[in-house]
């Protein structure tokens, strides 16, 4: 069981990371957004591990489902009204190295964290009711909770705007 449980996290793991290259590293945007849509399927899988039920399906609802929706109707509506093909233009090798070492300075700093604040848990994870975890949400959380909704509106005003600007 504890090898399939670690097969499982690979899988999960190699989506979000090859998802995150193809959506960083590719120079079609709409392979970008499915390079975006692995990795938000990878982890929506990871919550599943987690046994956070309520938060993975919240991940496929929100993100996969609405925000995804809505980036998807900006790159059609913005790439069709120019009439270009959906291509953006080649990254310098200046901007490749700085993008590399902005990503390494990061990693390095995580890695720090991790070795110097160790992450306490139990082998298996304890599944929180969804009533205790609507409690949180509401209580402590509450400024988190209201962020995931200024997301969603962030992204819908970014569709709109850049659609209002193609057409003009």
């Amino acid at each position: 069981m504890q090898m399939l449980a670690h097969l499982t996290f690979g899988f999960y793991l190699v989506l979000v990371l090859g998802g995150g290259m193809v959506a960083t590293g590719t120079r079609s945007i709409v392979r970008a957004f499915a390079g975006l849509l692995v990795t938000l399927v990878g982890v929506a899988g990871l919550y599943f591990l987690m046994d956070a039920p309520f938060v993975a399906l919240m991940q496929i609802l929100i993100y996969i489902g609405a925000v995804s929706v809505i980036i998807f109707m900006a790159v059609m509506l913005t790439m069709a009204s120019r009439g270009e093909r959906y291509e953006t233009p080649l990254k310098t090798p200046r901007k490749k190295i700085l993008s590399l070492l902005a990503g390494g300075v990061m990693a390095l700093l995580l890695a720090g964290m991790v070795t110097k604040y160790p992450i306490m848990s139990s082998m298996s994870p304890r599944g929180v009711p969804v009533s205790e975890l609507g409690a949180a949400l509401l209580g402590p959380y509450a400024l988190v909770f209201e962020l995931i909704s200024v997301v969603l509106f962030v992204a819908m005003v970014g569709a709109m705007v850049a659609v209002y600007e193609r057409r003009k």
